[in-house]
């Protein structure tokens, strides 16, 4: 019998409600005094020292890290503090400066002004043997092993996912049953690579046909459990039809890798078009055009209860063919559609990726809306038209809406900063198509747009003329 892995907050010290708060699957969560936070402490005479957005809980059952965003008194675990600000410092230049983190485990008790909690970490139990080496080389993991049951990889053979893919391919040329939808390709080139994997570009040798077949490292072991919940949610994104959306064809997992294959882009990412386009930026009604097709596949996964949850440059893609609305005879056109769509929410809800929000490995969140931080658990649709948003903002300025200073906390800059207005970064923007942009990126309650269609029809009225 499976049973979930848990962490508990329990109150110990104070008045709140609720006095417990669970977690048995992959979040995030925020303490402070801001009404967004949750557990939410008061605004009394004995938590003056808590800030508004105090501490970040990354939690990936049973693991669970905090780090202290630089707050005026610091945050206590088991009474030692483990982050302040330098008195005379303002919460936003504080945040300039690098905050350590802390581990937690079973028994430790978490000190915000007069509030206490204790930590509760139930490990749970999951059907199949512990992880102790390597799936690929056989190395033993030692120190590295987690006490989770499953398979996983090494950190030299996650470094080369190329070699792994290799030795996937061999053992479906060797008739894997487990490996039969990727028997046959052979690898062209690499295509791209990310936190969670890598793309190449393959060719089935017997058909021709060329897919991006993506391999995906977890970074804990893959157990029966997680495997199946990973399995069952990409089920869903197959489920997708879409001219806009790049079309998932097979998944699977073999020795410690997650495996897929989708529809091959010829034209790349947005990111690289960007990288060869002048100053970063694209023209206006061809930043348009690819949005407003990006929209239709956002819409198009709304309405089937599928959240992309990761949007960025890099997974909306390109892809020419001929012919097409607009186009003249033995014309082509290039079309904009949406890759990977729940697929980071899948690794990660699957407690696949470890421990992500902090650490000196996390990325920058650059498209990430607030809400993704402070209600990881359960981002709607909104976060994805804040990302695409973001995404034109970029096309339009080349650069990102919120600045993110070299040595700022990036989850900080997240929760605290709103996007500067686009035209502060490009006067050239036409007013009517910067109003919209402006206003499906301001994250204050009430603002923003409801829907894909809704944000989609703004865009269109407002148009790239002056």
């Amino acid at each position: 019998m499976t049973t979930p892995a848990r962490v508990t907050l329990t109150l110990v010290k104070g008045r709140l409600e609720p006095a417990e708060y669970v977690y048995d699957e992959r979040t995030t969560c925020v303490l402070g005094r801001s009404s967004d936070c949750s557990p939410r402490l008061p605004s009394d005479e004995h938590h003056r020292t808590v800030s508004r957005h105090h501490c970040l809980l990354d939690i990936n059952p049973p693991d669970v890290r905090i780090r202290d965003f630089g707050s005026l008194n610091g945050t206590y675990v088991n009474g030692k503090m483990i982050g302040r600000r330098a008195e005379g410092l303002a919460p936003s230049e504080a945040a300039e400066d690098s905050y350590p983190e802390h581990d937690l485990v079973d028994g430790d008790e978490i000190r915000l002004g007069s509030t206490v909690f204790r930590v509760g970490i139930t490990l749970g139990s999951t059907p199949g043997p512990v992880a102790r080496h390597c799936a690929k080389c056989g190395r033993d993991l030692g120190k590295a092993a987690d006490g989770r049951a499953g398979a996983v990889l090494c950190a030299s053979c996650q470094a080369e996912p190329a070699a792994v893919l290799k030795l996937l391919l061999e053992l479906a040329a060797g008739g894997r049953a487990d490996l039969a939808s990727i028997s046959g390709y052979e690898v062209i080139r690499e295509l791209g690579r990310g936190g969670m994997g890598a793309v190449y570009l393959a060719r089935h040798e017997a058909t021709g046909r060329e897919v991006a077949l993506k391999v995906m490292l977890p970074k804990v072991a893959a157990s029966s459990t997680s495997r199946a919940r990973f399995l069952r949610e990409m089920a869903l994104t197959r489920a997708l039809r879409h001219p806009n959306v790049v079309p998932l064809l097979d998944t699977g997992f073999a020795d410690g890798t997650f495996y897929l294959t989708t529809e091959y882009c010829t034209d790349g990412s947005l990111d690289r078009l960007l990288s060869r386009s002048a100053g970063g930026r694209l023209p206006a009604d061809e930043a348009l055009r690819i949005t407003l097709q990006a929209l239709d596949g956002l819409e198009h996964a709304h309405g089937q209860g599928v959240v992309h949850r990761d949007l960025s440059p890099s997974n909306i893609l390109l892809h020419r063919t001929a012919g097409g609305a607009g186009a003249g005879a033995g014309n082509e056109v290039s079309t904009a559609k949406v890759a990977d769509f729940g697929l980071a929410k899948a690794f990660d809800q699957a407690g696949l990726s470890g421990l992500t929000r902090t650490g000196a490995v996390a990325g920058k969140p650059t498209y990430s809306a607030r809400q993704q931080v402070i209600d990881f658990r359960n981002a709607s649709p909104g976060v994805d038209l804040w990302a695409l948003a973001a995404c034109l903002y970029q096309m339009l300025t080349g650069t990102v809406p919120r600045d993110f200073p070299r040595e700022k906390d990036p989850w900080y800059v997240v929760l605290r900063e709103a996007a500067v207005p686009i035209r502060e970064r490009e006067a050239g923007v036409p007013r009517a198509l910067a109003a919209v942009i402006d206003e499906a990126l301001d994250e204050r309650p009430g603002r923003g747009f409801a829907s894909a269609a809704e944000l989609r029809e703004a865009l269109t009225q407002a148009g790239p003329t002056p």
